[in-house]
């Protein structure tokens, strides 16, 4: 179904940060990005002044001046039946590169969901390239990166013929910086055999790496203690001083960017990068004329994160422990700056013990009332770190390795300041050069929620823009070129509507693709008739009772999918000691180590929460049977949920139309997602949730799944099971 847009300009990207744990919003990324642009020279043909659209001009043209097109590359008796040993005929993977191509060539966006098996990467790959454009590919995580270079590119290539000029960024942390490197060769400094290890690895790993990407090093550690030591992400960069600069690797990464015609990153890598290019600053990412998002279901909560701001214990810390361990190899360090570096730990640990009794995310109401009554320890955490900078500060003309600490000590009290809202036109002032700062202390429109989250032993003040709909209208979909936005899941009862809305897309070039599987027949789709309503006392026990009995038909090979932990924890202890199946529980050990623990048990069954709702794919009959306890909405006491519906609220909305239940939708599209993963999958769907047929809206979430076959009846759930495939 294509439903044709009216009529808006699209869009030239232009973002220019890394997402490498910012400590404050905004001030990492835009720092190292202006010392980019500072330190190397854009030879990029499209500068930032370059506004025309050239298709088959980029910076390697040559596809756009052929006579391949989209058609010829995917009709039957074309370049990809002709090439490829294992085609099949995917009708909507060609409507969907003609869709791409059309917005490209008309510079207008598009919004596309495609069902799985699609073939969407190269639905939109062929058309990036054949317009002989620069194009960036945002990815939802760093794996789905890997996977188009590795896989999908290679095999784009083959059919064509020839190269792609492709670059793959990524946030300094996941780079080896070469200068901590060589010092850490000649002083190891080493604890314990963990760290001897992982020195090990590195070392044989790093005498040979042309990218210096720790991906390549997958024996290491994801909680490798060394390598955060070692990385090109901390502010001790000295830029185009440091000896290695020429062989940096962060250097060559920008420099193989400007000289491709297609850039993957990730939706964190590129939000920052927008974050940062609201006020025109830096140039990380190159200039491009167009950008696809790939599971673009993701975005809204990705730019929460970087047109927000955030300030946390473990930041002080890390500056203190950062700028104790420069201090003596730079020779500023003293008595007095071990005195300042106390104080600033011991005032830290007394403003944040004030929330020790909060709930883990709890909204901050009443900032300035809460700084008053608390002023002792406030005042006592500023004046630590003013009183960290203004040192650092005489001493960094003697030492440029002491000038980012006092920057960092700065930023982090304007953004103790701006979050307590102790607010003047000096903080303004100070603010200025970070873009999320200055959003927030100019929230005129009350945009922005404020709010306390734990973790352990962390605690993060934040604050959260409630709309980034105004945000993204301005920084992305107000500008000229295509703006391209994919998923599986994006429709809520075949409608756009709420992402449009929840985004700020306006009007844009429309498809919905019908998935390539074959739903009839390799699913079934279970609702029991005699379920109690989910907020009855009666629930889990029924709950738990269907869940047996599903998983004995199933034989195990299930995810058994919540919407809160407390419900997975009471559930797993009613069902898991009557089956005789291997019962996992999210918590028990890493996502990944418990993905891989299921992949490889057989008749296994995981008991998990949101964390596996999406991006999780386990193709074959070890994953035969998901089973959702209710529908998936979003928790109102949530500080960023409430506010978004109090919001919706004033301005004379209705909150659960107009944002609940889509949002519910989405994630329980993504959910079912997790079951058909290719054409021979097969398996039975469950949801427990009565009301998908006992409420009215209950309709908006069957009708927005794909064509299930539909029982309430066990029976049936048997028969599909006994059936051969």
């Amino acid at each position: 179904m294509r439903v044709p847009g009216s009529g808006s300009p699209a869009l030239t990207v232009d973002p220019d940060g890394a997402h490498d744990g910012m400590r404050t919003a905004g001030d990492r990324v835009r720092k190292r990005a202006l010392e980019e642009r500072d330190r190397t020279p854009d030879p990029d043909p499209y500068g930032r002044d370059h506004d025309e659209w050239n298709p088959g001009q980029g910076p390697n043209p040559g596809p756009a001046q052929s006579d391949l097109t989209v058609d010829k590359f995917f009709q039957p008796g074309g370049i990809l039946s002709g090439r490829m040993e294992s085609w099949e005929d995917r009708p909507g993977q060609w409507e969907m590169a003609s869709g791409v191509a059309a917005a490209i060539g008309s510079r207008r966006h598009l919004i596309v969901e495609a069902g799985t098996g699609t073939g969407k990467t190269l639905a939109y790959l062929v058309p990036l390239v054949l317009a002989g454009i620069r194009a960036v590919i945002s990815t939802g995580t760093k794996n789905l990166q890997e996977q188009l270079l590795r896989k999908d590119v290679p095999l784009l290539e083959s059919l064509l013929g020839h190269k792609l000029h492709v670059a793959l960024m990524k946030g300094r942390g996941n780079f080896l910086c070469l200068q901590k490197w060589e010092e850490r060769v000649r002083k190891p400094m080493l604890e314990g055999t963990a760290d001897l290890t992982d020195f090990g690895l590195i070392h044989d790993w790093a005498s040979g790496t042309e990218t210096g990407d720790r991906s390549e090093l997958q024996t290491l550690r994801t909680d490798s203690r060394l390598w955060p030591q070692i990385d090109a992400r901390r502010e001790t960069c000295s830029g185009k001083q440091c000896e290695f600069f020429d062989r940096c690797y962060v250097t060559r990464m920008h420099q193989r960017a400007r000289e491709a015609d297609l850039i993957v990153v990730n939706h964190h890598l590129f939000f920052a990068d927008l974050a940062l290019s609201k006020d025109d600053f830096g140039a990380i990412i190159p200039h491009h004329q167009a950008v696809v998002f790939d599971e673009a279901h993701e975005i809204e909560s990705v730019i929460g994160q970087f047109f927000g701001v955030s300030l946390g214990n473990s930041q002080l810390d890390e500056l203190s422990r950062d700028v104790q361990g420069v201090a003596s190899k730079a020779k500023f360090g003293s008595k007095q700056l071990d005195r300042l570096l106390k104080g600033l730990r011991t005032a830290g640990k007394n403003f944040f013990d004030l929330f020790s009794d909060m709930e883990s995310r709890t909204t901050l109401r009443e900032r300035s009332e809460f700084r008053r009554r608390h002023g002792k320890q406030y005042d006592s955490l500023a004046s630590a770190l003013e009183g960290l900078h203004s040192h650092i500060s005489l001493v960094a003309g003697h030492s440029e390795e002491a000038e980012p600490f006092s920057n960092r000590a700065q930023s982090l009290l304007v953004t103790l300041r701006a979050l307590m809202d102790d607010i003047d036109s000096d903080l303004a002032d100070a603010a200025a050069g970070h873009p999320a700062l200055s959003l927030m202390i100019d929230d005129r429109r009350e945009n922005f929620v404020h709010w306390v989250e734990k973790r352990g032993k962390a605690v993060h003040l934040r604050a959260t823009p409630i709309d980034v709909a105004p945000i993204l209208a301005e920084t992305l979909f107000q500008r000229e070129g295509s703006a391209l936005l994919t998923s599986a899941t994006l429709a809520v009862d075949d409608t756009f509507d709420y992402v449009r809305g929840r985004l700020g897309m306006g009007n844009s070039n429309e498809l919905i693709v019908a998935g390539h599987f074959d739903y009839r027949r390799q699913c079934l789709l279970y609702i029991p008739d005699n379920m109690p309503d989910p907020r009855a006392n009666t629930y889990s026990e029924r709950a738990a009772e269907e869940i047996t009995r599903l998983l004995d038909l199933s034989r195990g090979r299930a995810f058994v999918l919540f919407t809160s932990y407390r419900q997975m924890t009471d559930i797993h202890k009613r069902v898991s000691s009557f089956l005789p199946y291997p019962c996992l529980m999210q918590g028990q050990g890493s996502n990944a180590a418990l993905l891989d623990r299921f992949r490889a048990t057989k008749n296994c069954v995981l008991f998990a929460t949101m964390s596996f709702w999406q991006g999780v794919d386990v193709p074959g009959d070890q994953l035969s049977c998901v089973i959702v306890d209710k529908l998936p909405f979003a928790v109102p006491s949530d500080p960023v949920v409430g506010a978004r519906i109090e919001q919706i609220r004033a301005e004379g909305g209705n909150p659960f139309q107009q944002y609940q239940i889509p949002s519910a939708v989405l994630t329980l599209k993504q959910g079912f997602g997790r079951l058909i993963r290719t054409a021979s999958d097969r398996g039975v769907l469950a949801l427990l949730d009565s009301r998908v047929v006992t409420k009215g809206y209950g309709r908006i979430f069957l009708k927005s799944l794909p064509d299930y076959p539909r029982t309430s009846s066990l029976d049936d759930v048997a028969n599909f099971f006994q059936r051969p495939a």
